[in-house]
């Protein structure tokens, strides 16, 4: 599943924020794009990520931007405490973090579809 939403900027930046959520796995992801210079911040939970430096940073981390490795430098954020299966609960966090305030109403997910079979 997945969203993307524009954000307003006091300054004008021309930004979006962009959400996936795999339950299966469950990984989840939000980033904040910049639409002149790509992502220039993240928080991925559920998926592995190794620095440029080749240090593993592990499956729950941020993304920022530097000018030398641009968005591939991460790190574990201490103040993401919910975990991928609470999408909504992370989304919170991220904002709050991140500095976005979200007026809107973010909805858990549908369940699943399990096999027919």
């Amino acid at each position: 599943m997945e969203f993307r939403a524009e954000v307003a900027s006091s300054v004008g930046w021309p930004l979006f924020v962009r959400g996936s959520y795999n339950p299966l796995i469950p990984a989840l992801s939000y980033a904040l794009i910049l639409k002149t210079a790509g992502r220039i911040y993240a928080l991925d939970l559920g998926k592995d990520h190794h620095n440029p430096q080749c240090d593993y940073v592990g499956e729950k981390h941020k993304h920022r931007w530097t000018e030398q490795f641009r968005d591939k430098e991460a790190y574990v954020p201490e103040n993401i405490t919910a975990d991928a299966a609470d999408p909504v609960g992370v989304w919170r966090q991220f904002c709050t973090e991140a500095g976005i305030t979200h007026l809107g109403t973010l909805r858990p997910p549908p369940p699943v579809q399990q096999e027919l079979f």
